[in-house]
């Protein structure tokens, strides 16, 4: 890896970045390519859609997505910001149409579910496991008043509610 860490990390960050890049290209996950890390606190991936399995549907499979995962200077304490490349975004029940993806493990806080263990290698099998458990192509309810109102700013900014894990 040639990328050199932005001066603004911390040492803990450009470290556990460094070396989750290695990790990613030595050994990605399922589905899944590294495109770009320019700069190193921003990455864009390649996702297939999962392929079928005994007793879920097809919905996936065959779509290609494109993942954008942010890091900040104060990585792994803080999670990353992860969001779907639009315009091409699953059509699932916790993916807004601009990206935002609405999965407790993306964000902290009093209902956010990140711990630093968490690797974008988890990240990405989470999203692809959310994505091959799901059973109806089908945007969230209010996705386009979410998306008129908040655009394309951070999904950091919205209060999220975590109620529904049958997708």
């Amino acid at each position: 890896m040639s990328a050199a860490a932005p001066s603004a990390l911390t040492p803990v960050a450009a470290r556990r970045i460094q070396s989750e890049l290695r990790d990613f290209t030595r050994n990605p996950p399922d589905g899944c390519r590294l495109e770009t890390f320019e700069p190193i606190t921003t990455w864009i991936i390649h996702m297939d859609g999962p392929e079928a399995t005994p007793g879920m549907p097809n919905l996936y499979e065959g779509e290609k997505f494109r993942l954008q995962v942010k890091f900040t200077e104060r990585y792994p304490l803080e999670p990353p910001e992860v969001v779907f490349v639009p315009p091409h975004t699953p059509a699932h029940p916790h993916v807004y149409s601009n990206g935002h993806i609405c999965l407790d493990i993306l964000y902290d806080g009093q209902n956010g579910g990140w711990s630093p263990a968490l690797t974008i290698n988890k990240v990405c099998l989470s999203l692809r496991s959310m994505l091959a458990s799901n059973t109806e192509k089908a945007r969230p309810p209010g996705d386009a008043d979410y998306c008129s109102r908040v655009g394309m700013r951070s999904p950091k900014y919205t209060r999220w509610v975590f109620e529904d894990d049958r997708v």
